[in-house]
């Protein structure tokens, strides 16, 4: 039977802001949901959100085509300031990804073309409007009344930089010694850093003047390990208009177990459905340990924090309701409500052992010709992707982890062949909670 998830769990992500939570401070939802790192001055960012609706700007370099889970956190939290009316300014660092940033990086990036930028821009900005409103009507994923996003591209003003006229402006406002000083540089120099990359910070501060120029636009959010790019963009509005502008950081996501959010033994969670289906979308936050669900659920979900609160209280087998509600909450922002439902059916059905076909579970296909002599368990959990090579695939099934139509296997040799397949499918399993469909063309 479907856990109850949505509508149904009891908890709504998608409600109208009351006049108490409008009267609510949007840094105080910030600070209480978790988003809040360092600021560049406390007081008054909390009384500039608190007087005035904002402009504010967030940063991504288009160096994929996809956004990761890490990414999420920033554009939750800037979704958050838009429900409270205040106006997001998602950049595209168009320009400075053809620098490359240095910032927690221990090595260079490849340097990309403009033609790979703007593809990846392209895509980038339709993962956003999941969760970032850019349509003139208003209405984010969290159901509160906004201002607009706009998207913009850096590119369209760093690229027409006179390299000797940028010198002369603006490098004279900018420190050696302070920049030799950032975190991201000092990490840096040790295994080497490019003057290109050294220049990313003064790219970025640039950003900052201009999009305070251009779009009034008063306050930057980043990762951690942007500070010292925010602090550097706050110092060049102050030196160049003598008027204030401030920064953001939001603390870089860890697990319980200290790894990095959004990272599994098969790499990155992506925001693209192409690169992790909705179902394994599903699956990865279903899988969060009990220590981090609450936080996820403050961080990753538009529920209100009092209906969080509730769900923190459960124990035991029950806190497995939390992670429920998380991974449908979390799934349904990103992928929409009926892939949420149908990754919800699929897990309750896997793991409920339900004898039923499930549409959403990762698939390849294979030509039937391929099992006319017969492939061996090993050989096709490697081709599944379940694991990455046949010695792994033999431990597996040796250990007793591997499953077929949730058989155990114990023959690493077993031929698989037609007669195996039901309708054309079969589905495979490692250890508990790692399906794969194989369907035959």
């Amino acid at each position: 039977m479907l856990p109850c998830h949505g509508r149904d769990h009891g908890f709504k992500s998608r409600r109208p802001r009351t006049k108490n939570q409008m009267i609510k401070n949007s840094y105080d939802i910030l600070k209480e949901r978790g988003f809040v790192n360092q600021t560049t001055d406390e007081a008054h960012i909390k009384q500039l959100l608190s007087k005035q609706k904002v402009n504010f700007y967030i940063g991504f370099d288009p160096t994929a085509s996809s956004l990761h889970v890490g990414s999420l956190v920033g554009l939750m939290a800037a979704a958050h300031l838009q429900n409270q009316g205040h106006k997001p300014i998602i950049l595209v660092g168009g320009g400075t990804g053809l620098v490359g940033d240095p910032s927690g990086k221990d090595k260079a990036r490849p340097i990309m073309n403009r033609q790979e930028i703007a593809k990846n821009a392209l895509a980038l900005k339709k993962q956003i409007s999941k969760i970032v409103d850019f349509s003139a009507k208003g209405g984010s994923a969290s159901g509160g009344k906004n201002s607009q996003a706009i998207l913009v591209n850096n590119a369209d003003w760093l690229a027409k930089l006179n390299y000797i006229e940028f010198l002369r402006d603006f490098g004279t406002h900018f420190s050696v010694n302070r920049l030799l000083n950032s975190e991201s540089v000092k990490i840096r120099l040790e295994k080497g850093l490019s003057f290109l990359e050294f220049n990313y910070q003064l790219l970025q501060a640039y950003d900052f003047w201009h999009l305070f120029k251009t779009k009034n636009c008063v306050l930057q959010l980043g990762g951690s390990d942007q500070w010292g790019n925010i602090v550097a963009g706050v110092e060049l509005v102050r030196r160049l208009e003598e008027k204030e502008a401030y920064g953001i950081t939001i603390p870089l996501i860890t697990t319980s177990d200290g790894k990095k959010m959004g990272k599994t033994e098969k790499g990155a969670v992506w925001l693209d459905a192409k690169l992790t289906s909705p179902y394994e979308y599903y699956q990865f936050w279903i899988n969060t340990d009990d220590a981090d669900t609450a936080r996820f659920l403050l961080l990753f979900t538009f529920l209100p924090v009092k209906e969080i609160e509730k769900l923190k209280k459960l124990k035991g087998a029950e806190i497995k309701r939390a992670k429920e509600v998380l991974a449908f909450e979390a799934t349904k922002i990103l992928h929409g409500e009926k892939e949420a439902r149908k990754a919800a059916e699929a897990s309750a059905a896997l793991f409920g052992n339900e004898n039923k076909k499930v549409d959403s579970v990762p698939a390849i296909t294979v030509n039937k010709k391929e099992f006319r002599n017969g492939i061996t368990a090993s050989k096709i959990f490697v081709l599944a992707g379940l694991v990455k090579s046949s010695g792994e695939a033999y431990r597996l099934i040796a250990q007793g982890g591997g499953y077929l139509n949730e058989k155990r296997l114990d023959n690493p040799n077993l031929l698989i062949t037609e007669k195996d397949f039901s309708n054309g499918e079969l589905i495979l399993r490692s250890g508990k909670k790692k399906y794969k469909k194989i369907k035959l063309l």
